[in-house]
C-alpha cells in the first residue's frame, strides 16, 4: 500500500469515525496495520474507537451573568430578573441556578404558575437541591396543592435535615390543612434548629391564635419582637389580640417606626394597620381612619389590583351560567359519603359563626376555607374552557377526592370559601347533593369590616378602597340576584343580623333545612373547640352578641355617604 494510498484510506476512516460509522473505520484501520503494523495513526484511531465517550460538558452561564441576576433581584428589579433570567435560561437550558432565580423573581411579581414551573424545572435538573424542592413546595401552596406541597418539603428534609426554612414551610402548609399540632411541631423542629427564627415564632403565634389559644399566641408573637423589634408583621398579628392602652410600649414603638424613611411598602403597609388598631382602641378615630386608608392604598399597590378584573370575572360567569345549564351528569353518578354544605357570601358578613354553629352537630366537620372549587372550576364558570358533562364529572370527581381528604370521617363537610358565591351554578351542577348557605348581613358592615380588615390572601385586592368595596359589593349583590332567579329554591338565605337577635328560632330552621336531627350543642358555637384560621376566630369564642353590625358608625364622619347608595 503506497504512501499516498494510505493517507487516503486514515482519512477516510477518520470521516467514519467521526460520523459514527464504528464497523467502516475499523475495518479500514486494520486494513493499513496489515500492511504496516506500526503505523501509528492507525493504532491511534483504532484505541479512539474502543475508548468509551465522555459526556459532552455544557458550558453554563458567566458567573458574571448570574451575579447580575443576583444583584438585580436584591435591588427589586423583578421585572427585569425576568427578562435576563428567561434569555439565559434559553442559552443555557441545563443552568439550574439561573432556573431557581427565575422562580424567585416571578413569584415576587405574583406569577404563581410561572415560578412553579421554574421551581419544578430546577428540581428535574439537580435532583440533589434541596433549596430546589423547598421553592417548589411554597409555589404549590400558594396554589392550594397542600399535599404536592408537603411532598415537596419532605424530599427537601430528606436531602437536608437541618433544613429549617422547609420545616417553617411544611408547618404552614399543615395549618392550611388544619392540623395545626403537626403544624406547631413543625415550627418548634425549625426552632429547635434554629433558635433566633423569628418567621417560625410568627407562624406558630397564627396557628395558636387558630387554636383559640390567644395567651400562647401573644407570647409567640413578643417573643418575635423580642428577637426583632422591627418586625411589621408581628406588630400587627400582636394588634389584633391587642386592647391599648396609652402608656402600652408598643404604641410608641409603631409609631416611631413609621415616620422612618426608608421602609420598603409592605413593612409599611403592617405598621399602618398595626397603629389604626391601636389609635381605634385609644379613641382616636381620625388617626385610626386614616391609616385604614394609607394601609389600604399600599396593599392594593402590592397586590395590582384593578377592578376592571373583577368586573370582567362576574360578566364572564353571567354569561356563561346559561351555557352551564344546559349540561348534565352523566347518570347515574355515584353517591359521595361527604355531602358538602357551602357557606358563602361576602366576607366578614358572619360566614365563621355559621360553620361554627352547623359544626357543632356530631354529623359535621367544619373544614374551613377551602380552594378547591376555585382550582377546579374557576376556568369553566369564566368560560375561559369549554363545558361539557364530562368536564363536569371531572370537576365533581375532583372536588369530592379533595374533600374526602379534610373530612375528618363526617358524614356532611363544610367549605366556608366565602367567594364560593361566584360558583353557585357550578355547585349545582357538579354536585347536585350539595347545600348551599348564603350568609347575608347589613351591607354597609359588611363593606366597613372588608375595608379596615388586613387578609393574608391575595384574591381581596377590592376590600382596601372604600369606593372599591362598595363596587364589590354591588357587584356580589347582583350576581347573587342572578342566581336566585335561576336556582332560588337551592339556596338557603341565612341573615346574620337576624340569626344574632333570634339565635334559637334561625338555629333551628337551619338544622332543619340541611335535615340533619337537631342537637343542643348547635346553641353553644363558642364551645366549639374546632380551629378557626379566619379573621373572625376571636368573635367566634365568645357567645353570640347583637349589634355588631352597627360598629362602623363611629366611621361615618368620615366616609363622605360612601355607603349611602347601599342603605337606601
Amino acid at each position: 500500500m503506497a504512501k499516498l494510498s494510505v493517507d487516503k484510506v486514515l482519512l477516510k476512516a477518520k470521516s467514519h469515525a467521526k460520523k459514527g460509522e464504528v464497523e467502516e473505520a475499523q475495518n479500514l484501520y486494520q486494513a493499513v496495520l496489515q500492511a504496516f503494523p506500526k503505523n501509528k495513526r492507525a493504532q491511534q484511531g483504532l484505541v479512539a474507537l474502543t475508548k468509551p465517550k465522555k459526556a459532552a460538558i455544557k458550558q453554563g452561564p458567566p458567573q458574571d451573568s448570574t451575579n447580575q441576576l443576583i444583584n438585580l433581584y436584591n435591588q427589586g428589579q423583578l421585572a427585569a430578573v425576568v427578562e435576563q433570567a428567561q434569555a439565559l435560561t434559553a442559552q443555557y437550558s441545563d443552568a439550574f441556578i439561573i432556573w431557581n432565580i427565575l422562580g424567585a423573581a416571578n413569584k415576587g411579581l405574583g406569577r404563581v404558575q410561572a415560578a412553579s414551573e421554574a421551581f419544578k424545572k430546577v428540581t428535574e435538573l439537580n435532583p440533589t437541591y434541596a433549596n430546589g424542592f423547598n421553592n417548589f413546595g411554597v409555589t404549590l401552596k400558594d396554589q392550594g396543592k397542600l399535599e404536592e406541597a408537603i411532598a415537596s418539603y419532605s424530599k427537601a428534609l430528606s436531602l437536608d435535615p437541618d433544613y429549617a426554612d422547609a420545616y417553617n414551610n411544611m408547618g404552614n402548609a399543615l395549618q392550611d390543612q388544619g392540623k395545626l399540632e403537626e403544624a406547631i411541631a413543625s415550627y418548634n423542629k425549625a426552632l429547635s434548629l434554629n433558635p433566633d427564627y423569628a418567621d417560625a415564632y410568627n407562624n406558630m403565634g397564627n396557628a395558636l391564635q387558630d387554636q383559640g389559644k390567644f395567651e400562647e399566641a401573644l407570647a409567640s408573637y413578643n417573643k418575635v419582637l423580642s428577637l426583632n423589634p422591627d418586625n411589621a408583621e408581628a406588630h400587627r398579628n400582636l394588634s389584633s389580640l391587642m386592647k391599648y392602652k396609652p402608656e402600652d410600649t408598643q404604641v410608641a414603638l409603631v409609631n416611631e417606626m413609621i415616620k422612618r424613611s426608608d421602609l420598603k411598602d409592605d413593612v409599611r403597609c403592617h405598621l399602618h394597620y398595626a397603629l389604626a388598631k391601636m389609635k381605634e382602641d385609644l379613641g382616636d378615630i381620625d388617626a385610626a381612619y386614616e391609616n385604614y386608608v394609607a394601609g389600604g392604598k399600599l396593599r392594593q399597590k402590592l397586590l395590582s389590583y384593578d377592578s376592571k378584573h373583577d368586573e370582567l370575572t362576574f360578566e364572564q360567569i353571567k354569561d356563561t351560567a346559561a351555557m352551564q345549564k344546559e349540561f348534565v351528569l352523566d347518570k347515574p353518578i355515584e353517591a359521595t359519603n361527604n355531602t358538602p354544605i357551602f357557606i358563602l357570601g361576602m366576607p366578614r358578613s358572619g360566614t365563621t359563626l355559621v360553620e361554627q354553629i352547623i359544626s357543632c352537630h356530631s354529623q359535621v366537620h367544619g373544614a374551613g376555607e377551602l380552594s378547591f372549587l376555585s382550582r377546579f372550576g374557576a376556568k369553566f364558570s369564566r368560560g375561559l374552557e369549554g363545558i361539557s358533562s364530562k368536564i363536569l364529572l371531572s370537576v365533581r370527581n375532583s372536588y369530592l377526592e379533595e374533600l374526602g381528604k379534610v373530612s375528618n370521617n363526617k358524614n356532611f363537610v363544610i367549605d366556608k370559601m366565602p367567594h364560593n358565591f361566584l360558583y353557585i351554578g357550578l355547585i349545582l351542577k357538579a354536585l347536585p347533593e350539595a347545600k348551599i348557605i348564603h350568609v347575608k348581613r347589613n351591607p354597609a358592615a359588611t363593606c366597613w369590616s372588608n375595608f379596615k380588615h388586613y387578609f393574608s390572601a391575595k384574591g381581596l385586592g377590592y376590600s382596601y378602597d372604600l369606593k372599591d368595596t362598595v363596587s364589590y359589593f354591588k357587584l356580589y349583590q347582583d350576581l347573587m340576584a342572578f342566581w336566585n332567579q335561576h336556582y332560588g329554591s337551592k339556596i338557603y338565605h341565612l341573615d346574620y343580623d337576624r340569626l344574632t337577635i333570634e339565635q334559637e328560632i334561625e338555629t333551628r330552621k337551619l338544622i332543619e333545612h340541611l335535615e340533619l336531627g337537631w342537637e343542643d350543642a348547635c346553641l353553644s358555637p363558642q364551645d366549639n373547640k374546632r380551629s378557626v384560621s379566619t379573621a373572625s376566630q376571636q368573635q367566634v369564642r365568645e357567645k353570640v352578641f347583637k349589634g355588631s353590625s352597627q360598629a362602623w358608625r363611629k366611621f361615618e364622619p368620615y366616609l363622605n355617604g360612601a355607603f349611602d347608595e347601599l342603605l337606601t
